[in-house]
């Protein structure tokens, strides 16, 4: 069995350029309540004021510490990564796997999973894997400026 991945500090840094590193609660640029580096609060942790970080409750309202949201955004991309080490079935370098981690983590695990970018890799056709990436630009049906960004950092990563 293949040794399961992690995203590696290049990645890291990627997340941190994308969405930030906010230590109290905001919203982001859909509008939705965040905190730390890119986590979308759950209903639960809005009612309750409260945050669960490797285990341990946190009130976030009084703010988060950095390590508390670098361990936050560990925690987040747990389920990314994992979606990410199972679906793929040709070999990554560590930055290729954190740029699919980071498109995954922003496109959603069901999308990835569904993406003609997925299949294509899997048949070994890693020089399509960047056109397939720019694809992914719209949010809303619109281009997205950030997202093209977003993209062009995963490519190059």
């Amino acid at each position: 069995m293949q040794m399961q991945m992690q995203v590696g500090q290049s990645g890291k840094k990627l997340f941190k350029e994308w969405d930030g590193l906010v230590t109290h609660e905001y919203l982001d640029s859909g509008g939705a309540p965040t905190i730390g580096i890119g986590h979308l609060l759950t209903r639960s942790e809005r009612t309750s004021g409260k945050i669960a970080i490797l285990g341990q409750a946190f009130a976030y309202r009084n703010e988060l510490t950095e390590q508390q949201c670098w361990d936050l955004l560990d925690q987040d991309l747990d389920d990314t990564e994992r979606t990410v080490n199972k679906a793929v079935t040709v070999p990554l370098n560590q930055n290729q796997f954190d740029a699919l981690v980071s498109f995954a983590f922003n496109v959603g695990n069901g999308a990835f999973l569904g993406s003609t970018l997925l299949r294509l890799l899997n048949q070994g056709k890693y020089d399509q894997v960047p056109a397939q990436l720019r694809r992914w630009n719209r949010d809303n049906g619109h281009i997205v400026q950030g997202l093209i960004n977003r993209r062009d950092k995963e490519i190059a990563l």
